[in-house]
């Protein structure tokens, strides 16, 4: 039942509600040992802070959660390729596992050459789907 395409999902809904705020509709979900730490959506608009990614929101929030720093044993759920800022943070914060819906060809860290921590176990494409499409969705009402 708590499969990576179940997590996706709740990430997926964080997008939704993102999306609904007129934000860039990313969602990203903090698990670890199949309980949610922290759910988050992107709130750069909301918040006037560049920096206030989806993934930024929820490693703020799984730490303050856990008290700890370090996200070791933890699992990120993210829709979009995380951008260069995410990823370093991703690194500092040593999460396990860093699970994504769609890649991000254009600003996402892969494509800047940037990398995890070693230790950190990456996955694409899961949803990638769903979430491409809601990308897809949302700048299709920018462009009206």
């Amino acid at each position: 039942m708590f499969t990576d395409e179940y997590f996706m999902r709740i990430a997926l809904q964080q997008a939704k509600e993102a999306f609904l705020k007129d934000e860039i509709p990313v969602g990203a979900v903090v698990v670890s040992n199949t309980r949610i730490l922290a759910k988050a959506h992107n709130l750069t608009e909301s918040l006037t802070d560049v920096t206030a990614h989806a993934e930024m929101q929820a490693i703020t929030s799984a730490s303050n959660y856990l008290g700890a720093k370090y996200l070791s044993g933890c699992t990120l759920y993210v829709t979009l390729e995380p951008c260069v800022m995410c990823a370093g943070a991703l690194y500092w914060s040593q999460i396990s596992r860093v699970v994504v819906g769609t890649s991000d060809e254009k600003r996402g860290f892969i494509s800047q050459g940037i990398h995890l921590h070693p230790k950190t176990e990456y996955i694409s494409g899961v949803l990638s789907e769903e979430c491409s499409q809601l990308l897809k969705d949302f700048f299709k009402t920018k462009r009206l």
